[in-house]
């Protein structure tokens, strides 16, 4: 499969590939399953793919969540990628489009203070909604590439309205 068209299947519209990049023909051995896992397991245990409860949570905290994901990302990629080379093609457009402009956004505001601000905190949960929505994506991809029963919709949301019937 093509590096652009798999991301498009998993709706990553936002990240964009040089044309050489986007027709590379690419596949998954054993340790990009590997590398996939760990970060599918980072991510969907914290924020970026779990709601943000309207009646609590903390933007501070659910911002240097997102953060995080930078340093286990990099952790991953000097463990296992000189042998993960096609997870790393998929990694790091992913870090540098999709999460970095939003900590390069909030992250500023947040040491000046504006997440004290019940305006700025409406328009931080709703940033967060976007890229939440995109990041449950990338972890769909992940456990796809992980070859892993994926997660990522186990529980329901408490704006998805019932969905028992």
């Amino acid at each position: 499969m093509q590096l652009g068209s798999l991301l498009s299947n998993f709706q990553l519209e936002k990240v964009r590939l040089g044309p050489a990049w986007a027709n590379v023909e690419i596949s998954f051995d054993q340790s990009d399953q590997d590398a996939a896992w760990e970060l599918y397991v980072e991510m969907l245990l914290r924020v970026v793919t779990q709601p943000l409860p309207s009646e609590g949570g903390d933007e501070s905290t659910a911002l240097n969540s997102i953060y995080a994901l930078f340093p286990v990302t990099r952790e991953i990629l000097r463990r296992r990628g000189r042998t993960a080379i096609s997870f790393s093609k998929v990694a790091i457009p992913v870090m540098n489009q999709v999460v970095r402009p939003f900590t390069t956004k909030w992250h500023p505001q947040s040491l000046a203070g504006a997440l004290s601000d019940a305006e700025k905190r409406t328009e931080f949960r709703q940033d967060l909604e976007a890229l939440q929505s995109d990041l449950r994506n990338y972890n769909r991809l992940l456990a796809q590439i992980a070859g892993v029963e994926d997660f990522t919709g186990l529980e329901a949301r408490p704006d998805a309205g019932d969905v028992s019937n």
